[in-house]
């Protein structure tokens, strides 16, 4: 199967700490992205969000729009007025080609407050878990509709986080409910990437290809942390630089026939992990990993 290489800006500017990257221009990351080898980006708090001013620049750098982050609602609002928040975001990726949304519920999160730390992170009730995944469902039908897929992107700090929250919110949706499996997110609620893709690798529609550095992770728990002050902390890198089995995870991915992106994301202080440095190891490692695993990488 064939996959491309892409990457998240977060290595440039973060989007829940504004102040880390807050001077680096889009531009920077976008040359920086094409020099390190990648072949697309996934969308960033400065990213034109207007389809016309923002398809040249990425043509310009020679770069394809992966896909782009949704916060999504459904746990405080109808399936109507989500359709309504959402519209906009929809057509800016279906305008520049994208399939795959990524898809995350917000509601009641915690991981953009540097106060709370991640281990006090919402938990839904059985009331709540039955209209998320009805309400979920339906949302993931409308979108299949407009020909985008729902790509859930679990984690930290939100109501689904863990393992066993994925098991279930893909045990209680239709098929039209895909999954994002984020690698560092997963292991950072404890759960094992391995086995969540040997469990679900159909359903999987995006893949966040994000490294932990189990010393830093075991430091952010022991202290518990909030998810920011993990990440200060130097909790997430690139893959190949940390604790994930991408050896173990990648093949099974591949043998269920996907042929999606493969996204370098890990959010590192700038001014400690140097973006272009860690830009390249990431894009080199993964595409070691993807040709290891029996994917041709595109």
């Amino acid at each position: 199967m064939s996959v491309r290489l892409g990457i998240n800006p977060l290595t440039w500017s973060n989007d829940d700490m504004p102040e880390l990257g807050g001077d680096t221009p889009l531009e920077t990351s976008l040359a920086e992205a094409r020099q390190a080898g990648y072949a697309g980006m996934e969308l960033g708090n400065k990213f034109p969000r207007d389809a016309g001013v923002l398809g040249p620049i990425l043509q310009r750098h020679g770069l394809a729009l992966v896909s782009g982050w949704y916060s999504s609602r459904l746990l405080e609002r109808s399936v109507e007025d989500e359709k309504q928040a959402v519209e906009a975001h929809l057509n800016l990726l279906s305008t520049l080609g994208g399939t795959v949304m990524v898809y995350a519920e917000v509601s009641r999160c915690v991981h953009g407050d540097r106060s709370t730390p991640v281990s006090r992170r919402p938990k839904m009730t059985d009331a709540d878990w039955s209209l998320f995944n009805a309400r979920l469902t339906e949302m993931a039908s409308y979108l299949c509709s407009r020909n985008m897929r729902l790509a859930y992107h679990h984690h930290m700090g939100t109501v689904v986080e863990s393992a066993a929250d994925i098991d279930r919110m893909l045990d209680g949706t239709g098929p039209e409910v895909e999954l994002l499996l984020d690698t560092g997110h997963l292991t950072y609620a404890g759960g094992d990437p391995v086995a969540m893709a040997r469990k679900h690798a159909g359903r999987i529609a995006h893949v966040h290809c994000k490294d932990i550095r189990a010393d830093v992770l075991a430091r952010s728990k022991a202290a518990d942390l909030s998810f920011l002050n993990s990440v200060l902390d130097g909790v997430f890198t690139v893959p190949g630089d940390g604790c994930v089995d991408y050896a173990a995870v990648l093949p099974l991915i591949a043998a269920a026939g996907y042929d999606g992106w493969l996204v370098v994301e890990a959010e590192q202080d700038p001014k400690k992990a140097r973006p272009l440095t860690y830009a390249r190891l990431g894009h080199d490692n993964l595409l070691k990993f993807a040709r290891n695993a029996g994917f041709t990488v595109a």
